[in-house]
């Protein structure tokens, strides 16, 4: 039976299959995050602000894109300063997702001079690091544009922020691997030496404890552990760390009987062969843990 990322995304699989961007937190999640985010940042307690400015003075600015990337996060940054101002006038000048060059206005504020400042802060460091990884992402996809290739993120994501750094990837145009540990089963090496490599062994216990319908992936680093996946009957097939040429023998021996997935120190330089060599999937764990902020800044009239 063929294999394709359609057929898995029912099982725990590639998730993100709604149309559109959806922002994933739930206003009660949202609102507990920033103000801890406020909170930690002591911005009812602004010394410098309140030494420079006077209570009742407004001011007006702009969240303005210093370079080219894309944009994600913006209803944290709307949050942070809705909640240090309840009058604060927010207009959004671009949506998550959208393409910025060096310049563009991306919000604009107007409101309490004050708490403005206070916010700018825990606003910019929610926007500027998610639209990082929305860039990196973004160049990722790029890279590999005109094959079937789908880039994809991994569980290498910051502790509490997972929900975030996974919807910037698919701001970015990446696609979302699976969520945690309970969404799927990956046998990865290390579960292989608990089983002294036997993937046959792996796969049956996984399908015996694994809900009805769960996806099945295992790693592999060598053709040999590939053909004992596909007798096994895995739904994903890891190839792990594997050069081009051993990625297009290996895409060739399964033929479509699984979903095939590069993995293992993939970069920018290093993505166009391996998207070239057939595989369906490409996982990057960079896009997520190595992701440099995009340069945003706040600008006061």
């Amino acid at each position: 039976m063929t294999r394709t990322t359609a057929d898995l995304a029912e099982h725990g699989f590639s998730p993100e299959t709604e149309e559109g961007l959806w922002f994933p937190l739930t206003k009660t999640e949202l609102t507990a995050l920033v103000a801890a985010a406020l909170e930690e940042d002591d911005t009812k307690h602004d010394l410098t602000s309140v030494a420079t400015v006077l209570s009742d003075r407004t001011a007006r600015c702009r969240m303005v894109a210093r370079r080219a990337g894309v944009i994600a996060g913006l209803p944290l940054a709307r949050e942070a300063f809705e909640q240090l101002d309840a009058d604060v006038n927010v207009r959004l000048d671009v949506e998550d997702g959208a393409r910025v060059q060096p310049a563009t206005s991306v919000m604009f504020l107007s409101g309490h001079a004050r708490c403005l400042l206070s916010a700018e802060r825990v606003a910019l460091n929610f926007v500027q690091k998610l639209s990082g990884v929305a860039t990196l992402t973004a160049r990722y996809v790029e890279a590999v544009k005109g094959t079937k290739a789908k880039i994809l993120d991994t569980r290498k994501t910051t502790p509490g922020w997972r929900k975030l750094e996974r919807y910037a990837v698919r701001a970015g145009g990446g696609m979302n691997h699976r969520f945690n540990l309970g969404s799927a089963v990956l046998i990865k090496d290390n579960h292989l030496a608990a089983v002294d490599g036997d993937i046959n062994l792996a796969v049956t216990r996984a399908r015996a404890i694994a809900p009805e319908g769960a996806g099945v992936e295992v790693e592999c680093e060598t053709l040999q552990q590939v053909e004992a996946a596909l007798g096994a009957g895995a739904d994903v097939i890891m190839l792990d760390n594997m050069k081009v040429k051993q990625l297009v023998e290996a895409v060739k021996l399964i033929g479509g009987r699984a979903v095939t997935e590069a993995s293992g120190g993939i970069t920018l330089e290093t993505v166009r062969p391996i998207a070239e060599a057939g595989v369906d999937w490409i996982s990057v764990g960079a896009l997520t843990h190595s992701a440099p902020a995009l340069d945003i800044g706040l600008d006061f009239d």
